[in-house]
């Protein structure tokens, strides 16, 4: 999965994660900041980080499976995109 899927699925549910592994996450994917900056910024191990980190994605990715919202919102978008061509 690529960053534009992971932020993606950041935006639908971004809110299921904890504080930290939402300031991780943003700070990894929309500062582009190391994990050694971002647990210097944040007073954690560079460990900790990539832990918050995957664990985020994990559950992104798992919230996508079960709810497949991303997905639903793709197909409608190719749908009409379809439906305004030949309009």
């Amino acid at each position: 999965m690529d960053t534009i899927d992971l932020v993606l699925l950041y935006d639908y549910y971004g809110d299921l994660l904890t504080q930290r592994q939402r300031e991780c996450f943003e700070m990894r994917y929309y500062q582009d900041l190391s994990l050694g900056e971002i647990g210097e910024e944040l007073g954690i191990s560079r460990q900790g980080v990539h832990d918050n980190l995957s664990r985020a994605e994990a559950l992104l990715r798992n919230m996508e499976e079960k709810t497949g919202c991303v997905r639903r919102d793709r197909a409608c978008r190719k749908a009409a995109a379809k439906i305004a061509v030949h309009a």
